[in-house]
C-alpha cells in the first residue's frame, strides 16, 4: 500500500475515533459511569471485530480493517502498526503525566500505614492473580503468562474511588486518607513489577524485548528470574534515584528556553526519551515516561507541564482507550472459556484486594468496617491495567482469549466498586477503634459567583497550603478534587464552577476559614491595586476613540430573525430584557434566566452604555450552548449611563458560554468600528426593514 493512501486511512481512523470516544465518554458520565469505559467501549463498537471491519464501495475492508500484526512481530494485533503508534505515544503521555501528579512527600509521610496496605494489596494481588492464572491455564505460577495476569491485578484506579469519597463526604476521614495514601504506593509497586516481569520475559525470549516475543511463553529458572529481577530494579531504582536527585537541575535546564510551552514539550521529549531508553533495556516504554515524571514532580514547572499539556492528554489519551477497545475479540470474549475465566480472575482479584489493604488495616488501628472500606476503595482497576495488557497482547504473551480476561476484570471491578464502596461507607459507626480526628467532620462553603473568581482563590489557597508545609495532591482536575495533608490535618478541598467546598475535621475549620480569609484579604488588595493602576472608565473611553477595522466573519453573527425595529423598554433592565426574550423565543438559550442574570452583573460592573446613543450589552454564561447576538432599535432612545450623557438608541446583545471559545471580544470590537461611522449609525437607527439594518451593520 502507497504512504499516501497508508496516510489518508490513518487520518480518517483517527477522526472517527475522536467523535466516537467523545460520544461515548459523555454518555457514560450521564449513565454514571466512569467515562474511560465509555472509550473503551467506543472502540471495541468501532473495532474490526465490530462496525469497522463492515466493508463497503471504496473501503472493501472497512474503516479499521483486521491487522495482521507482521510489523510489530505479533499475530495478535488488531490495529494497523500505524494506529498501534498513536495508542504507544498516549501511553507515554498518560503516565509521564500520572508520574508528574505522584506526591513523593505524601509517599514518604505516610510511608508506614500507606507502604504496608498498598504492598499487602499489591502482593496478595499479585499471587492470587498469578495462580488463578496457573490453574485456569493448566501451567506453572513462573509461565510469564501467569505472572502477567498478577501484574495485571496489582492496578488500583483511584480516582473513581476519590470521587465516590467526596460524594460521600468521606475523602478527609481516616479510611479515605489511608486508600489515597496506599494508592501512591500501589503506582509505584505495580510499575516495579511490570519492570521486573518485563525483565523476565526478555530472559525468556532471549533478550528479544517487550515488543518481540516469538514462540509459546515458557518458564524461567528460579536462579534467572532472581537475576533478571534484580537487574530490572536496579534499572528502575538507579533511573528514578538519578532523576529525583537531578531533578531541579534538569527543571533549571528546561526553564532556558524561557517560554513554558516550550520547556513543558521539551519535559515531554525527556519521557519520550527515557521511554525508549527503557524499551531497548527489555522493560517497558510506560516505565521510563513514568520515571521522567515522577523526577519532575516536585520541581516548580511540574504543575505548568501538567496545565500546558492538558490538550495533548486530551486528545491522544481516549484515543488509546479506544485502540485498547479495539483490540478486543468480541466473539472471544463473550465465549463460555473466557466468560468463566474473566469471573473467576475478577473474584480473586477483588477478594485480593479487599483481604490484602483490609487486612493491614486492622493492624494499624481501623476495625473491621473501616479495613472492609479501605479493601473497597482499592478494588477499581482502569488505565494502568489497560496499558499493560496492551503491552502483553502487542507482544504475544497474552492472546484474545486473555486480553478479553483483562477487559472484563477492568469493567467488571470498575463498576462494581462504586455501588459497593458506597454501601459500605454508609454502615453506620467510625472505621476506627478509637476516636480518631476525621471521624467527625464539617464542610465550609464558599460561592464567588463567578468561575473566574473561584479559580484565582483556589490556585492562591493552595500555594498558600504548600508554603505552611502541606502535601497538596490533585486528585482529579477535571473534577476539581484535590487534597491537602499535613500531620494529621486533611482538607478535602472541591471546585464546582463559582463553588469551593473544604471538608474536614470540626476543627480543623477555623483554620479552613483562617486560610481563606487571608487569601480573599490579600486578592482584595491586589485589585483595589489594579484600579488604582488602571482606570476601566478611562479604558473605556480609549477603546471608544479608536479607530480599527471591523472583521466581517464576526458581524455575520447578526441574524434577521434577532432584531428588533421598535423596542417597548423604557429602562435599561427592560430593553435588556427584551433583547434577551428575542434569543429566548429564537430557541437560542438554554436557561433566560442564567442569562439574564449573567448580563446584568456584568451590567453591573461598569455600564455598557458607550456613546453616540449606542449600548453594548454582554456578558458570557453557562445559559447558552453557542454565541448569540441580539439587536434592538428605539429611536426616542433611554437612559443607559452612556459615557456621553446621551440617551442610548441602538442597543446590540452578544452573550457567549463560559467555557467555549468564540468570538464574543472580537464582535464586540468589530460592530465598535462598523458604527464609528456617523452616517452609517443613522441609517441603522433609521432602518426601515431588518435586512436594510443587517446590510447596514455587515458592511465591510
Amino acid at each position: 500500500m502507497a504512504v499516501t493512501e497508508l496516510m489518508s486511512e490513518l487520518v480518517l481512523q483517527i477522526g472517527i475515533i475522536l467523535f466516537a470516544v467523545r460520544v461515548c465518554g459523555r454518555l457514560a458520565r450521564k449513565l454514571g459511569i466512569p467515562p474511560v469505559l465509555g472509550e473503551l467501549l467506543a472502540g471495541v463498537i468501532i473495532g474490526p471485530y465490530a462496525l469497522g471491519g463492515i466493508g463497503f464501495p471504496g473501503l472493501p475492508r472497512g474503516f479499521f480493517p483486521l491487522g495482521t500484526g507482521d510489523a510489530l512481530g505479533s499475530a495478535s494485533l488488531a490495529v494497523s502498526p500505524e494506529l498501534y503508534g498513536f495508542a504507544t505515544v498516549a501511553s507515554i503521555i498518560l503516565l509521564f503525566s500520572s508520574g508528574l501528579e505522584t506526591d513523593l512527600g505524601l509517599f514518604l509521610r505516610y510511608s508506614v500505614a500507606g507502604g504496608l496496605i498498598g504492598l499487602g494489596g499489591a502482593v496478595l494481588s499479585f499471587v492470587l492473580g498469578a495462580l488463578t492464572g496457573a490453574a485456569l491455564l493448566h501451567t506453572g505460577f513462573t509461565d510469564v503468562r501467569c505472572l502477567f495476569l498478577g501484574v495485571l491485578s496489582t492496578a488500583t484506579s483511584v480516582g473513581i474511588t476519590a470521587r465516590i469519597l467526596s460524594d460521600q463526604k468521606r475523602m478527609d476521614s481516616p479510611e479515605g486518607v489511608t486508600i489515597l495514601a496506599a494508592a501512591v504506593f500501589d503506582d509505584v509497586l505495580g510499575i516495579i513489577m511490570l519492570a521486573v516481569i518485563l525483565g523476565i520475559v526478555t530472559l525468556v525470549t532471549g533478550g528479544q524485548g517487550s515488543s518481540g516475543v516469538s514462540g509459546a511463553p515458557g518458564a524461567p529458572t528460579v536462579s534467572g528470574i532472581l537475576g533478571i529481577a534484580g537487574k530490572a530494579f536496579g534499572i528502575w531504582l538507579g533511573f528514578t534515584a538519578l532523576g529525583l536527585v537531578f531533578s531541579k537541575r534538569i527543571a533549571a535546564f528546561l526553564k532556558l528556553f524561557k517560554h513554558s510551552y516550550d520547556f513543558s514539550i521539551l519535559a515531554l521529549g525527556i519521557a519520550l526519551l527515557l521511554a525508549g531508553i527503557f524499551e531497548k533495556q527489555g522493560l517497558a516504554m510506560i516505565i521510563g515516561a513514568y520515571i521522567a515524571g515522577l523526577s519532575l514532580s516536585r520541581t516548580d514547572i511540574a504543575a505548568v507541564v501538567q496545565g500546558r499539556l492538558q490538550g495533548l492528554y486530551d486528545f491522544f489519551v481516549p484515543l488509546f482507550f479506544a485502540v485498547m477497545g479495539m483490540m478486543v475479540n468480541l466473539r472471544e470474549i463473550i465465549s463460555l472459556p473466557v466468560l468463566i475465566f474473566g469471573a473467576i480472575y475478577t473474584a480473586a482479584g477483588i477478594l485480593a484486594k479487599i483481604a490484602g489493604c483490609g487486612g493491614p488495616a486492622l493492624l494499624l488501628g481501623f476495625n473491621l468496617r473501616g479495613g472492609l472500606r479501605i479493601g473497597m476503595g482499592m478494588v477499581p482497576r482502569g488505565e494502568v491495567a489497560l496499558i499493560i495488557a496492551g503491552i502483553g497482547l502487542a507482544s504475544g504473551i497474552l492472546d484474545n482469549q486473555l486480553f478479553g480476561v483483562i477487559i472484563l476484570m477492568t469493567f467488571i471491578s470498575t463498576l462494581a466498586a462504586p455501588p459497593l464502596l458506597s454501601a459500605v461507607l454508609r454502615l453506620p459507626g467510625p472505621g476506627t477503634r478509637k476516636p480518631v480526628k476525621g471521624d467527625d467532620s464539617a464542610t465550609a462553603v464558599w460561592d464567588f459567583s463567578s468561575g473566574e473568581i473561584a479559580d484565582l482563590v483556589l490556585d492562591s489557597l493552595l500555594k498558600d497550603l504548600r508554603n505552611e508545609g502541606f502535601y497538596v495532591q490533585i486528585i482529579d482536575a477535571g473534577e476539581g478534587l484535590s487534597q491537602a495533608r499535613k500531620d494529621d490535618t486533611v482538607l478535602s478541598i472541591t471546585e464546582t464552577e463559582s463553588r469551593i467546598a473544604i471538608e474536614t475535621d470540626k476543627t480543623d475549620i477555623p483554620f479552613v476559614k483562617t486560610a481563606v480569609y487571608e487569601v480573599i484579604l490579600r486578592l482584595n488588595d491586589a485589585i483595589r491595586r489594579l484600579k488604582d493602576a488602571a482606570d476601566p472608565g478611562k479604558m473605556k473611553q480609549e477603546l471608544a476613540d479608536m479607530e480599527g477595522g471591523a472583521r466581517n466573519d464576526a458581524l455575520s453573527l447578526i441574524r434577521q430573525d434577532s432584531i428588533s425595529l421598535d423596542l417597548k423598554g423604557e429602562t435599561k433592565e427592560a430593553v435588556i430584557t427584551e433583547l434577551v426574550d428575542i434569543l429566548a423565543v429564537r430557541g437560542r438559550l438554554l436557561d433566560r434566566d442564567e442569562v439574564l442574570r449573567d448580563v446584568f452583573r456584568r451590567e453591573k460592573t461598569m455600564s455598557t452604555g458607550m456613546q453616540h446613543g449606542i449600548a453594548l450589552p454582554h456578558g458570557k454564561t453557562e445559559g447558552i450552548a453557542d454565541i448569540a447576538v441580539a439587536v434592538g432599535i428605539k429611536k426616542k432612545g433611554i437612559d443607559f449611563d452612556s459615557m456621553d450623557g446621551e440617551v442610548s438608541r441602538l442597543f446590540i446583545l452578544v452573550v457567549s458560554p463560559k467555557k467555549t471559545s468564540g468570538p464574543h471580544v472580537q464582535f464586540l470590537a468589530a460592530v465598535g468600528a462598523v458604527l464609528k461611522d456617523d452616517e452609517i449609525r443613522e441609517r441603522v437607527i433609521n432602518a426601515a426593514s431588518v435586512e436594510e439594518a443587517v446590510e447596514l451593520l455587515q458592511k465591510r
